[in-house]
C-alpha cells in the first residue's frame, strides 16, 4: 500500500515537472519565436500585415515610419532580453547578465514604448483600438519606470514584481499575433471588429495574470 502511495506522488512530481519544462519551452518558444516575426517588417520592403491597412499618405510620413521601425525593432529586443530575465539559473549564476540584459530590458523598453504611444493615435480600427493601445504603452511604460526605480532603492522584491508586470505588457507583441488570427480564422470576425477587440485582448488578461503571480509570490512570502 505504502509502495503504492509512493509511486503515485513520484509520478505527480514527475508529470508536474515535465508539465513545467514544457510551459517554459513554450513561453520562450512564443517569446522569441513569435516575437521575432516583426522582424519581416524591417525585411520585406513591400507593403503586407497591417500595413495594407494603413492609408498611403500614413505610410509616406516620416514621423510615423521612424516610430514604427523603432517601436519593432526595440519591441524585439525587449522580447528577448525581458524573457531571460525570468531564469532563476541565470540569476544565480551570472548576475552580471542578467544585470546587463535588464539594462538592455529597460533601455529598450522606453523608446519602444513611447513610439507605441505615439503610433496608437493612428491604430488602425479607430478609437476603441487606439485606447487600447495607448493604455498599453503607457502602462508599459509606468512599470517598467517602476521597476527601474525599485531596483535603484534596492528593492529587489519590488523590482521583480514590476517587472513581472512590465513584461507581461510586453508579451502583448506575442498575444496580439496569436489572438488577432484565432479570432478571424477560428471565430469568423471580420478584421476591423477584431482588431478592435484584440488591442485590449493582446494585454489586459497578461496584466490580470502577472497580478495573480505578484499575489501568489506575495501570499507564499507571508507564510
Amino acid at each position: 500500500m505504502q509502495r503504492n502511495i509512493n509511486e503515485v506522488i513520484f509520478n505527480l512530481i514527475y508529470v508536474f515537472l515535465i508539465m513545467k519544462k514544457t510551459g517554459w519551452f513554450l513561453f520562450a518558444f512564443f517569446a522569441i519565436g513569435v516575437g521575432l516575426y516583426p522582424m519581416l517588417y524591417l525585411i520585406i520592403r513591400e507593403k503586407f500585415g497591417l500595413l495594407m491597412t494603413k492609408p498611403t499618405e500614413l505610410l509616406q510620413n516620416g514621423l510615423w515610419n521612424a516610430a514604427f521601425y523603432l517601436h519593432i525593432a526595440l519591441g524585439v529586443i525587449s522580447l528577448i532580453c525581458g524573457w531571460s530575465q525570468f531564469s532563476k539559473k541565470l540569476r544565480i549564476k551570472r548576475l552580471n547578465l542578467h544585470r546587463n540584459l535588464g539594462k538592455v530590458y529597460i533601455l529598450a523598453v522606453l523608446p519602444a514604448g513611447a513610439a507605441g504611444l505615439y503610433l496608437a493615435f493612428y491604430a488602425t480600427g479607430g478609437i476603441i483600438a487606439q485606447l487600447g493601445f495607448g493604455c498599453l504603452a503607457v502602462l508599459w511604460l509606468y512599470t517598467t519606470g517602476k521597476a527601474y526605480y525599485s531596483i535603484r532603492q534596492i528593492d529587489i522584491q519590488n523590482h521583480q514584481y514590476w517587472m513581472i508586470r512590465s513584461y507581461a505588457l510586453c508579451f502583448a507583441a506575442v498575444a496580439l499575433r496569436l489572438w488577432l488570427p484565432f479570432s478571424q480564422a477560428v471565430l469568423g470576425l471580420e478584421f476591423i471588429f477584431a482588431y478592435r477587440i484584440v488591442a485590449w485582448l493582446c494585454w489586459v488578461p497578461n496584466l490580470i495574470f502577472s497580478e495573480w503571480l505578484v499575489r501568489k509570490h506575495k501570499l507564499q512570502n507571508a507564510l
